[in-house]
């Protein structure tokens, strides 16, 4: 029973949390499904259009979907959905393939959300939901900065009315746009900046309200108001036309190898995208929320959200940092908050949808210009650029990728710089001398200070950081030059504890280290040894390397095996006394005999 039981919640994921719902818990995510329908109702329109694809392909992204995701995710608060970035990803590689808004262009972006399902599948599937943790904060800020430019260089040409050609690039956009300034609609520029300030001001002074509807109501009264007075012919006010009152129909997508092919890199890109949107909204929210979230399965009901959406008419999906975050502060207590959202959702787009009629497509483009400001994290990019230069060169290689490359080479880009960045760190670890503390009672281990002197026949050495493949050559370098610096040095301690993973390449170079010690009368020592680093160094693959008193379980008992192989006859001429146990020693002789142990860096 227990077995079954458990393949059950794994195999539906909603039975952990189903027991949870009583009456308190319903009225609490009723509340907030309620919000979050009326919040996703400006927000799909306004991010179809970004993609590209007619308006009501956003509201039914936020339907199917939604609902899925949320049965088959982990977070009790993420909304899956239509999203500023991926839209603008949609768009960015579709646009090569098709016309915008064609039928054409429908059905491919239709294929896309499948491959992608298919994508996040194979990726929840094989648990890569950890390498999302390899993706720096710094590419995430430099290319949501980056995507926040290229949403408001796609939206000029709405905005202000100038026609500029679909699909240009974004240096382009700002040559055509400078070059056909005189060519600007007044009465469209006004409708977009009547939606832009009604929905800044509504933003500052109506918080409770979502900002997005007072933004689309307030347009699209001016635009109507407008075009009754002056007619549609004398103000070129674009609208966006009605919607279709009904459910997402059933699609199916245009399976074939070359439609796959050309989608492949896109569908990449798009999913590791909102794999990261979804896997970071889900963990901020329960950093707030006390949830913990199983990474592989978010990617288990992310995938799923776009397998079957796909079939009901949506464009990809992902989780929404804004849905979410007003989920959350809603008061939803349980996952069934954004499947009520889907349900009133529906309701709401048979009661709305020919209102659409009367929107402009000026509004529209204002309020994406808010959703473009919003992603603009001034806060963290100040951080970074105050806190490092590699950090902040990071960050500006990103967002000129993201306005040069397409939008699905500049993601991979941002996450071959996050690894690359990853691994140069790793490779150099730190390497500090290190001395027993004179002042301390215990002796404590502290660095070396520069001209401090040390013991001329022991170095001790912390290694900070995993000794693998990428750091062997750092490593070896700087054991080589201690050796020649200092050739008396024939004994090494290597403190061991910051050194968290040995593998095969670290282990052969500490190998031929200690041989080379051995030859030289020396010997290589280990303290504080980690278990997994251990079984690599003393296990069979490298038995007889290191001798078994070598890895050495104290401090005191580093020191005190490691002092009684020292040459005497060197210890008898030194004025260092480094160690405790020095001294017992006779002291050194008045002469210049002294000067063998005065170690310079």
């Amino acid at each position: 029973m227990g077995i079954a039981s458990g393949w059950l919640s794994h195999a539906f994921p909603a039975l952990r949390w189903w027991r949870r719902v009583d009456r308190g818990t319903l009225r609490a995510d009723l509340a907030a499904g309620i919000v979050g329908a009326i919040v996703v109702l400006p927000q799909g329109i306004a991010f179809a259009t970004l993609a590209g694809m007619p308006p009501e392909y956003g509201l039914y992204a936020a339907m199917v979907p939604a609902i899925v995701a949320a049965l088959w995710g982990s977070s009790w608060h993420l909304v899956s959905g239509p999203t500023n970035a991926i839209s603008l990803v949609v768009f960015a590689t579709m646009t090569q393939i098709a016309e915008p808004g064609t039928a054409k262009y429908v059905s491919l972006v239709l294929m896309l959300t499948l491959l992608v399902g298919a994508t996040k599948l194979v990726a929840g599937l094989a648990r890569l939901g950890v390498l999302v943790n390899f993706i720096s904060h710094t590419v995430v800020v430099g290319f949501t900065a980056g995507a926040a430019l290229l949403i408001i260089a796609s939206q000029l040409r709405n905005f202000f009315g100038i026609p500029i050609p679909a699909g240009t690039s974004f240096f382009e956009v700002l040559h055509a746009f400078g070059a056909g300034i005189d060519e600007v609609k007044p009465y469209t520029l006004l409708v977009g900046m009547i939606t832009l300030a009604s929905g800044l001001a509504a933003r500052r002074w109506l918080p409770r309200i979502p900002y997005m509807i007072v933004a689309m109501v307030a347009g699209g009264a001016a635009g109507y108001a407008l075009n009754r007075w002056l007619g549609p012919e004398n103000t070129a006010i674009r609208v966006l036309g009605a919607l279709p009152a009904a459910l997402p129909a059933l699609s199916l997508p245009q399976f074939s190898f070359e439609t796959m092919r050309a989608l492949g890199s896109a569908a990449i890109a798009v999913s590791v995208l909102g794999l990261v949107e979804a896997v970071s909204i889900a963990r901020s929210i329960a950093l707030k929320s006390g949830q913990r979230i199983d990474g592989n399965q978010e990617f288990i009901g992310q995938c799923l959200s776009n397998l079957v959406g796909s079939f009901f008419s949506a464009y990809p999906s992902s989780g929404s940092f804004n849905r979410s975050g007003a989920n959350y502060e809603a008061g939803a207590k349980t996952p069934l908050a954004a499947v009520l959202s889907a349900a009133f959702l529906v309701l709401i787009v048979l009661a709305v949808a020919p209102l659409a009629a009367f929107i402009p497509v000026a509004s529209m483009a204002g309020i994406l210009f808010l959703v473009a400001w919003g992603l603009f994290e001034f806060h963290q990019a100040r951080t970074i650029v105050l806190a490092s230069r590699a950090e902040a060169a990071l960050l500006a290689v990103t967002i000129f990728a993201t306005l040069t490359l397409h939008l699905e080479m500049a993601i991979l880009f941002g996450i071959a710089l996050s690894l690359t960045l990853y691994l140069h760190r790793t490779s150099r670890p730190a390497l500090r001398s290190i001395l027993p503390d004179p002042q301390a009672p215990q002796r404590k281990f502290r660095e070396r200070r520069p001209g401090e002197a040390e013991c001329p026949q022991l170095q001790i050495l912390r290694i900070e950081g995993s000794l693998y493949f990428g750091a062997v050559s750092h490593v070896g370098d700087y054991l080589q030059l201690i050796e020649e610096r200092r050739p008396l040095q024939k004994h090494l301690l290597l403190l061991s504890k910051s050194m968290n993973f040995v593998d095969v390449a670290g282990a052969e170079l500490l190998a031929g280290e200690a041989r080379r010690r051995r030859a030289r009368g020396g010997g290589l020592y280990f303290h504080g040894l980690r278990d997994s680093a251990a079984r690599m160094l003393f296990g069979p693959a490298f038995r007889g390397e290191f001798p078994s008193g070598a890895n050495l379980a104290t401090k005191r008992e580093a020191i005190a095996q490691t002092f009684a192989v020292l040459d005497r006859n060197i210890c008898a001429g030194c004025r260092a006394r480094v160690f405790e146990e020095c001294s017992s020693l006779a002291p050194p002789a008045v002469d210049g005999a002294s000067t063998v142990n005065r170690n310079k860096p």
